[in-house]
């Protein structure tokens, strides 16, 4: 945490003439500015990361939190089956939280295939938040009423393909 922190001041004492209040970096006006105001910036609550130990690349864990805001479709990379085939480990990219935060699994199961659908939203619990494009790979446990045996995992997300004539 120190080194973090460390780097932090260093990269913020490089950057210029910046002052820093409650988290956020706000820039200072520049010499000979009218008056000397300070530019107003829509700053929004800053939340201290989350760091939890795991494995060099390998993905974070999530589970899907409900009630975020703007909640979309979001792809995912891999579905991997348990040894038993009760549930599948479900990887794929997404953002920050609390800008992206895992809202629903929805699951829809026939006798042919699996159809596993991610919701996505900006988490309901901090009003606007400030966020950084930097993708994190996560992954969630989706339980399933049977197991998959020969049935086709599918994404939900992903537009179903077009019938061969």
């Amino acid at each position: 945490m120190i080194p973090v922190l460390a780097g932090g001041l260093l990269l913020t004492a490089a950057c210029g003439t910046q002052s820093v209040q409650s988290g956020a970096v706000v820039p200072e006006a520049p010499a000979g500015a009218a008056g000397g105001a300070v530019p107003s910036l829509s700053v929004g609550h800053t939340v201290a990361p989350r760091v939890e130990p795991t494995e060099k690349g390998a993905p974070k864990p999530v589970k899907p939190e409900g009630h975020a805001i703007g909640p979309r479709k979001v792809a995912w990379l891999s579905a991997k089956p348990s040894k038993d085939g009760r549930s599948l480990r479900v990887v794929w990219w997404s953002g920050v939280e609390p800008c992206q935060v895992l809202d629903r699994v929805t699951v829809k199961q026939t006798s042919k295939r699996v159809t596993v659908t991610l919701w996505e939203g900006q988490s309901g619990k901090i009003q606007n938040p400030v966020c950084i494009d930097i993708a994190i790979k996560k992954v969630t446990t989706v339980k399933l009423k049977a197991p998959l045996g020969h049935r086709k995992v599918v994404d939900g997300a992903k537009p179903a393909p077009k019938p061969k004539n």
